[in-house]
């Protein structure tokens, strides 16, 4: 059985999953059921699927939910942008985020290739 906490791409994951509630706290309360609402649930989505994808028997299982996560990765890669331009963050904030998601982003990519052989 695999232990999800030894994967480096599920610990960035994880903090970049922490870092995006403690900046969508600053979103206006408007965005609630909205973005703040899209934008968490996609970030939470790619350590939880790598999870899940860690608990699986098969490589195949395990590829198709690190597939998932990169869906999501790809998801709060525009939201990021979308929050950018409607500066409920500052540029800054953007580009750090956004250097940390193509980052996983990059991370799922090369775990799902070794993984699929």
């Amino acid at each position: 059985m695999r232990n999800f906490r030894k994967y480096e791409v599920w610990k960035k994951s994880h903090h970049f999953t922490i870092e995006i509630y403690k900046i969508t706290k600053k979103f206006p309360q408007e965005e609630k059921f909205g973005l703040i609402s899209q934008i968490r649930r996609a970030s939470l989505s790619i350590p939880t699927n790598i999870a899940e994808g860690t608990a699986r028997v098969s490589e195949k299982e395990f590829a198709h939910f690190l597939n998932i996560a990169s869906g999501s990765a790809s998801e709060v890669e525009y939201l990021i942008e979308f929050s950018k331009d409607m500066e409920y963050i500052s540029i800054e904030e953007y580009e750090n985020l956004n250097i940390r998601i193509v980052e996983i982003r990059k991370m799922l990519n090369s775990l799902y290739k070794k993984i699929k052989g």
